[in-house]
């Protein structure tokens, strides 16, 4: 039940109001206020029985980002209470909690914003509304009340339970991780609604981030089209050549090629053109494509950090206008990040080499046997994709399933008539060179030039979308506008082909890693982790307490990105920390906080598979080329790779902020 009540205030401090409201209610009011000060009123709220949490929904004119702006303005909600609300003689009220909300200037925009407080004892519950205005005006305000049954440390340990049953799912592959992201998001939900909080079946798909799956649709049609030109094979044939033969030497340029592209493109961009001419130049070269797609988004991850278009979490930092006030700008940000990431380059590939010094890149056994045993995966996974819902698919799919069978056949022959061989590196490229030159050419140069044009256009889209800030167009309308074109121009007539080569199960588990992530930090459990960082920097002496500071920020963010994402883990500690460097207590600078936050934050996602999205996008797509790495292939080189640039990137900052003391 829901009581909806109108109130107007003509004098000030005439009226006291109290209204007893049961579970969910809402109320609104329209307030006039003539004077500076006024007390609006009072609510008196006694039924929450066993619960330990109270949540607060206050919807008015207030300003978007509490941290961006500061307001003359201001609307002040106090939470008091009383030990002892069956007596007689009620106890005078104690403030327990204050609420500050900057207002803005114009009063028709409604922003809704949400806190939780914790209910000390179970006295009565007051809430106190006041308004401090420079001038008179009306200031309209909704506000929800819910009681949560359980505590936040109660919800912490729920959430961090359900987060680590998704990474046992995930790294013992019992199921996929598509469907192990869909159950964590399905036991988030479920703990939700147990502790109080039920959201509808709307909000939770407004949890969902549609530009990002937007963005990755609209790039892998375009993908999907300019496969059809012949590219891939021209291109990976290309990059044999400038590196001579030298698989090593093609590697670093592929990884460094990969690391300058995405600090000016998104990373998820930059995998889905890289991976497939990876792909096809390890098959022509008979590589094995994992380790080195492997060591290309690893790069990838890496190149994001150094520039404030890089990589989201830096996109969140320099839009921030209270930092942009600070003078952490576009330029500011991107010339100290890009310092610190060029020797986090330098270092990381000498380590990458070291890390590969065993791995057999190449093939144990000739390219004829691998490209055969390649053919007969894609023929089976085909079969497999056909639903017998009619006689003739029937009769496909038996056609399939017999080629299969037959190449089978072919192999076990071939693998009595060769011996097992280990590659070396090709003596000879440049024989090979011409050969691989007549066998791989452009198969479609019209579309190639429709392709070039139109994904050229969709490139210089990004590119003005970072820096222009008239473009209205964000990244996931760029891609389908793009995709969008190119199916006209390229006469796509076969559209379910195309559709057959999106990587749904990759889209779908986006979907549910947003749900999920936004379910867990609903139960508090990326708040507690800012707050926890924050009271542990708090106690530390204060001639160590930046360097102390620098470090432990860091390295909470890189965790924290590795396992949960990255992007509202940053928009949560943004707030924290510049509350922390707002407290004279403290006396700490802001900026090496931040940077702090976005090296951790960027670098962090290369600890595990799902620690970024662009690691997700290269497992999917190379997954549908049959080349697909599991959770502890990449865990082995990735985390080893994220340890050693987060510790260059944390002695940068320590020499630069606490040596140096770059910090104006």
């Amino acid at each position: 039940m829901s009581d909806v009540k109108t109130l107007k205030i003509l004098k000030p401090l005439t009226n006291l109001y109290f209204f007893s409201w049961n579970l969910y209610s809402l109320c609104s009011f329209l307030l006039e206020i003539y004077t500076l000060t006024t007390l609006i009123t009072a609510m008196n709220l006694t039924d929450f029985h066993d619960s330990a949490l109270l949540k607060l929904d206050i919807g008015g004119p207030f300003v978007a980002d509490v941290v961006d702006q500061q307001s003359e303005d201001y609307i002040l909600v106090q939470i008091s209470q009383t030990e002892d609300a069956g007596s007689r003689r009620r106890r005078q009220q104690q403030v327990v909690y204050n609420w500050s909300l900057p207002l803005s200037s114009r009063r028709n925009h409604q922003i809704v914003t949400t806190r939780t407080f914790q209910i000390p004892n179970r006295g009565t519950i007051f809430i106190n509304i006041q308004a401090f205005l420079q001038e008179p005006g009306s200031v309209p305000l909704s506000m929800k009340h819910q009681y949560l049954h359980t505590n936040i440390e109660a919800q912490v340990t729920i959430a961090s339970i359900i987060l680590l049953g998704v990474y046992v799912l995930i790294i013992l592959e019992i199921v996929h991780r598509t469907l192990a992201a869909m159950l964590g998001a399905l036991a988030a939900l479920a703990t939700l609604a147990i502790v109080g909080e039920r959201p509808s079946m709307v909000k939770v798909v407004e949890w969902i981030d549609y530009e990002t799956l937007a963005l990755l649709f609209g790039m892998m049609v375009l993908v999907a089209i300019f496969s059809e030109t012949g590219f891939f094979d021209y291109c990976a044939v290309k990059a044999y050549r400038f590196s001579r033969g030298k698989v090593w030497a093609m590697i670093t340029l592929l990884c460094l090629f990969a690391a300058i592209l995405s600090a000016f493109l998104d990373n998820v961009t930059t995998m889905l053109l890289f991976t497939p001419v990876t792909i096809r130049l390890c098959e022509v070269l008979n590589l094995d494509p994992r380790h080195v797609l492997i060591a290309e988004v690893i790069f990838t991850n890496i190149g994001g950090a150094a520039t404030a278009v890089g990589d989201p979490p830096n996109v969140i930092i320099v839009s921030k206008q209270e930092l942009r006030k600070k003078g952490l700008d576009f330029a500011a940000f991107t010339g100290h990040m890009f310092v610190g990431i060029c020797l986090v380059v330098l270092v990381s590939f000498p380590f990458l080499r070291l890390l590969y010094w065993n791995k057999k890149l190449y093939n144990k056994e000739p390219s004829e046997i691998v490209e055969l045993k390649h053919e007969i995966y894609v023929w089976r996974l085909t079969a497999q994709r056909i639903n017998p819902a009619s006689r003739e698919e029937t009769a496909v799919k038996c056609l399939l399933m017999q080629k299969v069978l037959t190449l089978e056949m072919l192999l076990r022959k071939k693998l009595r008539t060769f011996h097992r061989q280990i590659s070396q590196e090709d003596k000879n490229w440049e024989t090979n060179i011409q050969e691989l030159q007549k066998k791989h050419r452009i198969t479609d140069k019209i579309l190639l030039i429709k392709c070039l044009t139109v994904l050229g256009c969709v490139i210089l889209m990004f590119f003005l979308n970072s820096f222009v800030p008239g473009i209205y167009l964000d990244l996931g309308w760029i891609a389908m506008l793009g995709a969008i074109w190119l199916l006209v121009l390229a006469d796509i007539h076969d559209f379910e082909m195309i559709l057959n080569r999106v990587e749904w199960a990759t889209l779908l588990f986006f979907a549910a890693l947003f749900i999920l992530m936004e379910a867990l930090a609903h139960l508090h459990l990326i708040d507690y982790i800012g707050e926890q960082t924050a009271l542990l920097i708090k106690v530390v002496p204060e001639d160590q307490r930046l360097a102390v500071a620098i470090i432990l920020v860091l390295w909470v963010s890189a965790l924290a990105s590795s396992v949960i994402d990255n992007i509202p883990f940053t928009a949560t500690m943004i707030p924290v920390l510049l509350n922390l460097s707002k407290d004279p207590d403290v006396n700490l600078p802001m900026k090496p906080l931040i940077f702090s936050l976005a090296m951790g934050a960027c670098l962090g996602g290369n600890g595990t598979l799902i620690g970024a999205s662009a690691n997700v996008v290269c497992a999917g797509i190379a997954e549908q080329h049959g080349y697909g790495f599991s959770f502890m292939e990449f865990f082995r080189l990735g985390f080893p790779m994220m340890v050693v640039s987060c510790t260059i990137g944390m002695c940068y900052l320590l020499v630069a902020h606490v040596v140096v003391g770059w910090n104006s």
